[in-house]
């Protein structure tokens, strides 16, 4: 079986050529050939074979095709068009396609040491050529790609031209040569073959002719002269250089010697960057489409994320497409001592590379950037510079020739060259969890990885899924077979010393200390601070504001600073205004900030990141719950500035947005020695908890925070932790740890005389006893809740009160009493505005009204209560209600109704993993019609 696209489309079995199809069926079977064993997508599918303007029923057509080329490869047994993800693959070995096995051929011929193996390989890739490529196949992606194989396939028979040359067969060129340039008269480097062996044969005069009139002609058509290289050869061959003689090296190897071929070495295996590969593939394709100037695409990303890797990589993958050379230069942009290649130095370097004697290259920088861009006119070169400080260094060093690829990697954005070059620009980030997990087993080995699944998982993690950590973890894993992996993820989990694990000690290169360290010296002293001080955040996110707290200084000022680390990548911009402090990058901070800093310095920016979530945690609960009982609470430090909100909607948003962060706040403050940002931070974040549904969180967000309170002696916090935690076990199921720590709280409370902590405390216990089936016990408590609050004067605190004792009395059958409270507490909420007591207090009217059997009413009550909970955003209490509202549609007879509002109940319960949703679910399905 043969595929052949250099010439007309054709598929050949046992020897005999069958009928393709028509023109667009070929389109479509070189479409998949073109990247055979690849998957392509039906949108790139339809892209290729109909360009710009598809027909209205392209995928139909395009199914119809795929069907028919189906049958036309059945016969062969070995290929076959398979659909894989949203597209299409041609599987067949990549030898059977006559471009792949050309593109094969002229690697191997370019490789080899064996002159006359190299001059076979030459003939033999050359003689796959059959005509035009893709024959009477058209497209735009067709034209474009047989242009580009057009220019291949030049460049294949200029690089077996140089091979003669090398190998003093300049005669057969003589016969060759002449036809080729009446199809290229411009090509300077058919000219330049020409004119060389011309002079071997003795026949130096016409060699200068034909000099002249390439000369004249690019006066004419182009108004330019030859380029340096060509003008060299000429002045050679004026003076007799001996050096022209077949016997030697030619004076210039850039038009007849040794192509560079500087790649370093590369990975076994890539892992985890298909993605990046295929937008590099895509720079490539946009290349081949002629863009009129170098196409330069730049790499940019953290320490040890694998831009190098990446690089070189790819470039070596595509290395043929680029037959005039590739060219490596590490610019040494961020090292351990070497000062950055300075861009005279840098071009010299490339200058060398492509041919130029020494002699020949110029003094001034200047005077190197034009003849580099001379001498890499017209040639299809790679050129990967490694390691770039800056856009300034990098800027001479690009070719102007719309052939060359320019590949540069760097630790900072280079938005210069996105700006003056239209570089395109590729983020690097690092792997996702099963690529990290992937490169893990491809160093250790399949076996051993599938071994300690878990502890392959938790080493990925500990190490940030940074390509560089996860591979020195390897490597000391590697080199102790007997080691288990959990044993070395046991020595990661202690982030005090992460980074010293992650430590070969045989270079400098392979610590992550000193790699992070070369980025952490290139910052200017404002940057540097900042990003030591943001150590002190708790993570793992963070916004403007509360890096303006970490440095108290405006952020108006933090915002430059901040750009400069997002540009260095040692800060990563995440979504909707917040960054990104890698794992392992904070392990580093946290360390500068230890020896530069001075523990003054570093406890000021704790306090003020501390005190900007305290105090504006504390406002956006007072927009959820304007009438919560409030603690009392110090003024924030200077420098920390609250973040400013003012509507319901934006607090509930901040909340979510800095859940994460919140939580570590807690833990954070408590161990770090700020016990009273502790405790209070936990009370502030228990309204939004509460509506979450995050019962365990706050459980251990209240045990921290009791622990904290403790240590100190903080008799107001302990208390206040001590009924937090209570409402929170009460809410997590745990009614017996619940009570106990109520009853412990509410005697706190009294030795402190604190009337509102007391009525709150007998609140919680009165719903805690309803909730347990003892209606009386939760009279008794909310009768004790009234008179405390009366006591404290706190009306809103009153009308909570009423509308328990009104529950309470519902819940012993005494609903006409019940009504008399709730009314009562409804005028109270409604007199001070507050939203969520009114809520509560139509809730318990409703069951009030349910009792008496007065559905119609208790209808009303359950939805004015549901549109309070969904404006408040109360997700839990929406649940409840719902499931209230659906009770008093089945007992009306409205079962319709009734199934959709507990629909809806059980949704919300689920997604907030409450232990009701279980109940509400048998109760659905033992109701559910037959």
């Amino acid at each position: 079986m043969e595929f052949r696209v250099l010439g007309r489309v054709e598929v050949v079995i046992d020897g005999r050529a069958r009928h393709v199809g028509h023109a667009r069926q070929q389109c479509v079977l070189a479409a998949l050939l073109v990247d055979v064993g690849r998957r392509v997508s039906v949108d790139q599918l339809i892209d290729r074979v109909w360009g710009e303007h598809p027909p209205q029923r392209a995928r139909d057509a395009l199914y119809s095709y795929l069907s028919r080329l189906r049958r036309v490869l059945a016969p062969a047994g070995g290929a076959g068009i398979e659909r894989c993800d949203e597209g299409y693959l041609l599987r067949a070995p990549q030898d059977t396609v006559d471009l792949h096995r050309f593109r094969r051929l002229l690697e191997r011929a370019r490789a080899v040491d064996d002159a006359v193996a190299a001059d076979d390989l030459y003939g033999a890739a050359l003689g796959l050529w059959r005509g035009e490529p893709f024959g009477s196949a058209d497209s735009p992606w067709i034209h474009r790609l047989r242009h580009s194989l057009d220019q291949e396939r030049l460049a294949a028979e200029s690089d077996r031209g140089d091979h003669a040359l090398r190998c003093g067969r300049h005669t057969r060129l003589l016969a060759e040569l002449p036809a080729r340039i009446e199809e290229h008269p411009l090509d300077e480097r058919l000219v330049g073959q020409l004119m060389l062996a011309l002079c071997r044969a003795g026949r130096a005069a016409e060699a200068l002719d034909h000099y002249r009139r390439l000369r004249h002609r690019l006066a004419e058509e182009l108004g330019v002269d030859p380029g340096e290289r060509l003008q060299r050869l000429h002045q050679d061959i004026l003076t007799g250089d001996p050096a022209l003689n077949g016997g030697s090296e030619p004076a210039d190897r850039g038009v007849a010697g040794a192509l560079p071929r500087q790649l370093p070495p590369t990975v076994l295996h890539l892992a985890g960057r298909e993605p990046e590969l295929a937008l590099l593939d895509a720079g490539l394709r946009i290349l081949d489409d002629g863009p009129g100037t170098a196409l330069i695409i730049s790499v940019s990303g953290v320490a040890g994320v694998g831009k190098t890797t990446l690089a070189v990589h790819w470039a070596r993958r595509v290395a043929d497409r680029f037959p005039d050379g590739q060219l490596y230069l590490d610019l040494r942009g961020f090292g351990p001592d070497e000062a950055p290649v300075a861009p005279a130095e840098a071009v010299r370097r490339l200058l060398e590379a492509v041919g130029v004697r020494p002699e020949r290259i110029p003094a001034d920088t200047q005077g190197r950037v034009t003849l580099l861009r001379s001498v890499t006119d017209g040639r299809r070169m790679l050129l990967v510079l490694d390691n770039a400080r800056s856009a300034d260094q990098v800027e001479p060093l690009l070719p102007g020739s719309p052939s060359c690829l320019v590949l540069v990697t760097s630790r900072r954005r280079l938005t210069g060259l996105v700006a003056r070059h239209q570089a395109q620009h590729l983020s690097l980030d690092t792997l996702t969890p099963a690529a990290a997990r992937e490169l893990v087993a491809v160093r250790l080995g399949a076996e051993r990885a599938a071994a300690e699944p878990d502890a392959v998982t938790e080493l990925a993690e500990r190490c940030g899924r940074l390509p560089l950590a996860l591979s020195i973890a390897a490597a000391r894993a590697g080199t102790l077979p007997g080691l288990p992996i959990g044993t070395l993820v046991e020595e990661l989990r202690d982030e005090r010393h992460r980074l010293t694990a992650l430590a070969t000690g045989d270079s400098e290169d392979t610590d992550l200390t000193s790699v992070f360290g070369w980025s952490y010296d290139a910052l200017s002293p404002g940057a540097a601070r900042l990003f030591r001080l943001l150590a002190a955040h708790p993570g793992p996110e963070f916004t403007l504001p509360a890096a303006a707290a970490a440095s108290g200084l405006t952020p108006v000022d933090t915002r430059a600073r901040l750009a400069e680390l997002v540009d260095a990548h040692l800060v990563r911009p995440g979504t909707a205004g917040r960054f990104l402090l890698h794992d392992l990058l904070r392990a580093y901070a946290r360390a500068r900030l230890a020896t530069d800093e001075t523990d003054e310095d570093a406890d000021g920016a704790a306090h003020r990141i501390f005190d900007h979530y305290l105090h504006t945690a504390l406002a956006a609960d007072r927009l959820l719950d304007e009438h919560r009982d409030a603690v009392a609470v110090p003024a924030p430090t200077a420098g920390a500035r609250p973040q400013p909100m003012a509507t319901h909607d934006q607090a509930e948003q901040w909340f979510s947005a800095e859940h994460a962060v919140l939580l570590t706040a807690v833990q954070q403050a408590a161990r770090t020695g700020f016990p009273g940002h502790a405790w209070r931070l936990a009370w502030a974040i228990g309204t939004h908890l509460h509506r979450r549904g995050a019962w365990q969180e706050w459980v251990e967000t209240q045990r921290t925070a009791l622990a904290a309170a403790s240590d100190c002696g903080d008799r107001a916090g302990i208390a206040h932790a001590r009924h937090g935690l209570g409402v929170a076990c009460a809410w997590a199921g745990r009614p017996e740890e619940a009570h106990t720590h109520l009853v412990t709280g509410l005697r706190e409370y009294g030795e402190l005389a604190d009337e509102r902590g007391q009525a709150h405390t007998h609140r919680t216990l009165a719903w805690l006893a309803q909730r347990q089936g003892r209606p009386a016990e939760a009279l008794e408590h909310a009768e004790e809740t009234l008179r405390h609050y009366t006591a404290a004067g706190f009306v809103p605190g009153q009308a909570s009160a009423l509308n328990v004792i009104g529950w309470c009395e519902s819940l012993l059958g005494r609903h006409p009493q019940a009504l008399s409270a709730c009314r009562r507490a409804l005028d109270l909420f409604e007199q001070t505005g507050n939203r969520t007591g009114q809520a509560y207090c139509w809730d318990s009217l409703a069951h009030a009204y349910r009792g008496l059997d007065r559905n119609a009413e208790a209808i009303d009550c359950f939805q004015q209560a549901l549109d309070l909970f969904r404006a408040l955003g109360d997700r839990y209490n929406q649940a409840t209600t719902l499931t209230g509202l659906g009770d008093g549609h089945a007992a009306r007879g409205e079962h319709a109704e009734a199934r959709a509002c507990h629909r809806q109940a059980l949704g919300i319960l689920r997604e907030l993993g409450h232990p009701e949703a279980d109940d509400l679910q048998r109760r659905m399905t033992e109701t559910a019609p037959a």
